[in-house]
């Protein structure tokens, strides 16, 4: 990429992803965002293999495969599963309602563009920190289901399955939830991206499941700005992509009602999250990605 006055993951999300497809963003979105980082410690090793890796300075010796290093000059280390420090699993709503934009292309994602995105990142920036990274698609059903892995052949996995075909209407998030439970069968972290356009009472009980399994879990809810508040004007007619019901109405009459809801909607959120010890952050498809980068990376240094 052109050298910029700001790092890749502090540029604007639509230009961004006009300079390049998918796993080349992630890779500029996240070499940006670990510039400034220091690496995490290694966790140890347990007696179960899992890949090689490249040797890093400061790394044990007994673990350099010499007859490599003898055959091709090039030392690498064998990596073993507890040296992954968590498994975690991604969780992405790809229903029709996040294919949603409140501008032109030109100036907004939309918010499945924009969620896929940051799966995308997020996936990378776990697996260079040496955890296991899993992926659940859903939308009326589950769409894609990709076990935590930490070997150098997930990142392609994972891009093969956000590329995947889907576009039910509804959001299952109950059984994208248990989905992930099952996948994740240790203590590991948990993320959702959705625009959350689902009953707050039909998610908790399997969120609240994660959470009394020990899991650590963050909700990124993912919203375009004029979804947060309402700027429209003069008569227009109201689809929900969803359940295709239509209401006409004045944007004059609808204002002030709608940016309650939307209101009390985040609050219930944030509240009921925030009761069970997870994690709940808004995130608009404007945003530089590493706004939700950094929420989800300082959950992931908190975890002992």
């Amino acid at each position: 990429m052109e050298a910029s006055a700001v790092r890749a993951d502090l540029h604007d999300p639509a230009s961004l992803a006009a300079l390049g497809h998918l796993e080349i963003v992630a890779r500029w979105v996240v070499d940006g965002f670990l510039s400034g980082l220091h690496r995490s410690p290694r966790k140890g090793f347990s007696v179960e293999f899992a890949d090689f890796r490249p040797y890093q300075p400061g790394d044990d010796l007994r673990y350099v495969d010499w007859k490599i290093a003898a055959r091709s000059d090039r030392w690498v280390v064998k990596q073993y599963e507890e040296e992954t420090n968590l498994r975690a699993t991604l969780i992405l709503d790809v229903s029709r309602s996040m294919d949603w934009r409140g501008a032109p292309a030109a100036q907004r994602l939309t918010k499945r563009a924009y969620a896929e995105q940051l799966t995308a990142a997020l996936a990378l920036l776990l697996l260079r920190q040496r955890d296991a990274v899993g992926l659940v698609r859903f939308d009326d059903a589950v769409r894609t289901s990709v076990a935590p892995r930490a070997r150098t052949t997930q990142w392609r996995r994972l891009l093969a399955a956000l590329a995947e075909p889907s576009g039910g209407r509804a959001s299952d998030v109950a059984a994208a939830l248990g989905q992930a439970a099952r996948l994740v069968t240790r203590r590991g972290m948990v993320i959702l991206l959705s625009d959350l356009l689902v009953d707050v009472d039909t998610a908790l009980p399997a969120l609240r499941g994660l959470r009394a399994a020990g899991h650590d879990v963050t909700v990124l809810h993912i919203m375009d700005p004029a979804e947060r508040t309402f700027t429209l004007t003069g008569e227009a007619q109201f689809a929900d992509p969803e359940t295709e019901l239509a209401v006409p109405a004045s944007g004059a009459d609808v204002r002030a009602a709608y940016d309650r809801t939307v209101e009390t909607v985040i609050g219930e959120w944030r509240s009921a999250l925030g009761a069970m010890g997870a994690r709940y952050e808004l995130v608009l498809t404007d945003q530089p990605y590493a706004v939700p980068l950094r929420k989800a990376f300082d959950a992931r240094q908190r975890r002992p």
